[in-house]
């Protein structure tokens, strides 16, 4: 199959009695035959503007080829269906079930010196983003660039809330608007920023150019009028029928997650600030310890769910296979990451006192270690004060601490787990060599000269796969925290600024020595997470006004009784808020589209150039020149003899002796000039 497609093999030996397979391109003609039929297609679907060279080699050498591209048009090769003109490996599905996987092996030399690099620097230029695109593709690009332009913004708010922490404390008004004004602003610039890096890229609308899945069932075929292909097609009104199963799963999913949070909510509640016995100091770790694995377990099948429904759905191509299954993770996302503050900010501060003294029910959970029913007893309704700094150590929690313990997660834990491994592995293979040799290393057999290339190989296989959805919904939810609730501690973008410059550096190290290569993968912007930021962005201007008018009388909240809150004024709030935040919006948006970018420019030039081009191939090259003045004939007796001779030969009418009176330009110049003088006022005469 690789041979037919003119792909080059070579086979040696892989751990756990595996096979490496090493491909390359085996036939440069036939490989620079699928980069042209590549750009081709772009051209046609208008990602590219100028038309390809008509010869294939001159298309090739035109426009560097980059690493990215090539990896990207090998690995297309290798799993394209045949009648694509590929080799149809799909890993691990059907005949090809025993294909683990397949990636690219990485250059060490430029992660090293990309590591050393990005080291010693602050901030990422574009040229930065350029090297990250030529090497791993656009993808992979656009989460850098969307995590550096983050950063950047970042710098703002983070001195502002530095001095508003100072000067204004928590629940500041001024805050909360100037906090609305920098979210909006973010999104808006990016989405120009996403614009200016497709240009510049040569991916501007390379969503259109989406791949079909291969689980897609069709119901019907029917033959296009325009182009006569036939096309299968599933009915997009039986999709939406499917697709309707989204809200009981949103239901189901924050019934699920919601009642978990909520029971370790009320549970640590009870334990912490009713709870009075022995054994307190450890027991109030009971919730955080339910939550750390149930939650993840809930989530897992919960997610297990949200792709069975995708897959129900039946999805014609990948993008929009991945764009729908995005947007139910975002929905699990979304509640184990913000529920926990949305009951504490909405429930606990304003209703605890009528609440706490109903979570009696949770005294089972210390009863073993109660020596007194006075110990579990519950306050009367009323006489429960809550803890007013509860909320702000909930939230330096989630912006802080969890950001450190996420970080480990990410990046430490898999460097020990894989070390870890590879130990295990070379103690597992020198007792089962001392038992007699039957558990000797793969690697005896390897020629000298390839023994560390093919150790290198062996390693980068037992790699995990990197995932750059995964980063995103990190630095989504991370702004998800900024825009809903740094109202409560301004210091949050000071946490975050310094989360992400390591967070910059501690991807790139993470895709260069903890993961496999990834296949570079196009695309013009960062998907269905800008639709997730711009919700976030809207959601974050209504809790921040109810956060501060609930929190307005000094921060102190309602105390745990209602009786304070003002139904009318928080609405009226809210209301205000929210129609704000969307004049602001379109005001930015406008300003943005009256600014000229880099972007614009050049795709301006790009159309001028094609402009240009067409019409010198079809009208001649000099058709924009601008035409040199002509010569004048001089009229003279032989010339008005001539016409006379020339007229008297044919039969002339009006037309031709209207036509006939002036001859030249100069002459109608003559003649309009004596009509105005004859035109002219007697006063305008003498005054000229």
């Amino acid at each position: 199959s690789l041979a037919r497609v003119g792909l080059a093999t070579e086979v040696r030996t892989g751990d756990n009695c595996s096979l490496l397979v090493f491909i390359k391109v085996g036939s440069d003609k036939r490989f620079a035959h699928e980069v042209y039929r590549s750009r081709v297609k772009d051209w046609l679907h208008g990602v590219r503007a100028a038309e390809p060279a008509k010869e294939t080699q001159d298309t090739v050498s035109g426009q560097n080829l980059t690493e990215a591209e090539r990896f990207r048009i090998i690995h297309d090769l290798i799993t394209s269906p045949i009648d694509e003109g590929g080799a149809g490996i799909t890993p691990k599905e059907g005949r090809w079930k025993n294909v683990e996987s397949i990636f690219p092996l990485h250059d060490h030399t430029f992660n090293k010196g990309w590591i050393k690099k990005w080291s010693t620097m602050t901030f990422l230029k574009v040229e930065d983003l350029d090297e990250i695109r030529n090497r791993f593709g656009e993808k992979i690009a656009y989460y850098f660039a969307f995590t550096q332009n983050y950063f950047a913004f970042l710098i703002f708010p983070a001195a502002f809330g530095f001095a508003s922490w100072v000067i204004l404390g928590s629940f500041s008004p001024i805050y909360a608007l100037v906090n609305g004004l920098w979210c909006i602003s973010l999104v808006e610039y990016w989405k120009r920023q996403e614009l200016d890096l497709s240009v510049r890229w040569g991916v501007k609308g390379v969503a259109g150019i989406q791949k079909k899945r291969r689980d897609f069932k069709h119901e019907k075929e029917i033959r296009d009028p325009v182009t006569g292909e036939t096309l299968q097609i599933f009915p997009a009104t039986k999709r939406l029928s499917r697709q309707l199963l989204q809200a009981p799963f949103a239901l189901l999913a924050a019934l699920a997650l919601g009642t978990l949070i909520a029971t370790c909510f009320g549970i640590e509640i009870f334990l912490s600030e009713v709870y009075n016995g022995p054994g307190k100091t450890l027991l109030v770790f009971l919730p955080t310890g339910l939550l750390t694995t149930l939650v993840p377990t809930l989530t897992t099948m919960l997610t297990t769910v949200a792709t069975r429904l995708n897959d129900y759905e039946n999805w014609e191509t990948t993008e929009s296979y991945e764009s729908a299954l995005t947007q139910k993770i975002f929905v699990l996302n979304f509640i184990t990451s913000y529920l926990p503050i949305f009951l504490t900010a909405f429930v606990y501060v304003p209703f605890g006192s009528i609440v706490v003294p109903y979570l009696d029910v949770f005294n089972l959970t210390a009863r073993p270690f109660a020596q007194t029913e006075k110990q579990l007893q519950t306050p009367d309704v009323g006489a429960f004060v809550i803890n007013p700094s509860r909320l702000k150590k909930q939230v330096i929690y989630f912006t802080v601490t969890a950001q450190i313990v996420n970080f480990a997660l990410e990046t430490i834990l898999p460097y020990v787990k894989r070390r870890g491994f590879s130990k295990y592995q070379e103690m597992k293979s020198e007792k089962a060599a001392k038992m007699g040799g039957a558990g000797a290393s793969v690697s005896i057999d390897d020629v000298p000269e390839e023994a560390e290339f093919l150790k290198r190989v062996r390693n980068e296989a037992e790699l995990d796969v990197y995932d750059v959805a995964t980063d995103l919904r990190e630095m989504v939810v991370q702004f998800g925290y900024l825009s809903l609730f740094s109202v409560v501690w301004p210091l949050t973008p000071v946490s975050f600024i310094i989360n992400n410059w390591i967070e910059l550096r501690s991807d790139a190290v993470k895709i260069c020595l903890e993961m496999q290569r990834p296949t570079p993968q196009r695309a013009d912007s960062i998907g269905p997470w800008l639709d997730s930021l711009e919700f976030l962005a809207w959601l974050g201007s209504i809790t921040t006004a109810a956060l501060a008018y609930l929190f307005s009388n000094d921060g102190l909240g309602p105390d745990g009784t209602p009786a304070t809150i003002q139904g009318w004024a928080l609405l009226l709030t809210i209301f205000f808020s929210e129609h704000v935040f969307l004049l602001v919006r379109w005001g930015v948006r406008l300003a943005l589209s009256k600014i000229d970018s880099p972007g614009m420019e050049k795709e301006r030039g790009e159309r001028f150039m094609v402009r240009k081009r067409y019409l010198q191939d079809t009208l001649g090259r000099d058709v924009l020149d601008v035409p040199s003045d002509y010569m004048e004939e001089k009229i003279t007796r032989a010339s008005l003899e001539e016409d006379a001779r020339q007229s008297s030969l044919r039969t002339t009418g009006p037309k031709e002796h209207f036509w006939s009176r002036q001859r030249t330009w100069e002459e109608s110049a003559k003649v309009g000039a004596n009509l105005i003088e004859k035109m002219a006022p007697k006063e305008g005469k003498k005054q000229q």
